[in-house]
């Protein structure tokens, strides 16, 4: 065999010695849906990691958040999220409009310090669009309804083709607090105003 057929990853396992030990990872904890206990963990979580990349290959890591379930299960092989209003570059869905690949991993920092992988396909839908789709679970319907900054300007729609668990072992235990969320703000204050100076940057 070539070297040229070699995925970079068996490539990474060869070089390392992890070869049997991911083999049976594999075999033992990925999935190509989302089964129960996948579901139930992603609807209590408020915030996720997203990975896209353009059609070049340059990379971008985004965070999103919203209240507990924002990102909603359709079926065991479809889930969606909303975009809110940001800072208007869109990079995570100009990737997306470029290249539908998308990984995601939810990490649960306050009761199990657990974590999942979700990787799949995902393409952008408008709100329309999603009003037009049958059988959108309650908070999803909610969410559409709501004016202002907390209205979803788009959705995404993520087709699941691997998904897997992130063990606990170096994920912090925290303790959630409260803080106030001003949905659509232009304020520079709540914000978080020029944290890193970068206006001052040359």
């Amino acid at each position: 065999m070539n070297r040229s057929d070699i995925s970079g990853e068996q490539q990474a396992q060869e070089q390392f010695g992890t070869t049997s030990r991911a083999a049976a990872f594999q075999a033992n904890q990925v999935l190509d849906h989302l089964n129960g206990p996948m579901q139930q963990f992603i609807a209590r979580q408020e915030m996720a990691f997203i990975a896209t990349a353009s059609a070049s290959g340059a990379c971008d890591c985004s965070f999103r958040a919203g209240t507990r379930g924002f990102v909603a299960v359709l079926d065991e092989k479809t889930l969606v999220y909303p975009e809110y209003r940001g800072n208007g570059v869109l990079a995570s869905v100009g990737n997306i409009l470029e290249n539908p690949h998308i990984g995601m991993i939810f990490l649960d920092y306050y009761l199990t310090t657990m974590g999942l992988h979700v990787n799949g396909k995902a393409h952008v839908l408008t709100p329309s669009e999603m009003e037009g789709m049958p059988h959108l679970p309650a908070g999803i319907l909610e969410a559409m309804q709501i004016k202002g900054g907390r209205r979803p300007e788009a959705w995404i729609q993520v087709n699941v083709e691997e998904a897997y668990v992130h063990y606990s072992k170096h994920v912090p235990l925290m303790k959630r607090l409260d803080k106030h969320i001003a949905w659509g703000s232009d304020d520079e204050f709540v914000k978080g105003g020029d944290f890193f100076r970068t206006k001052q940057t040359p």
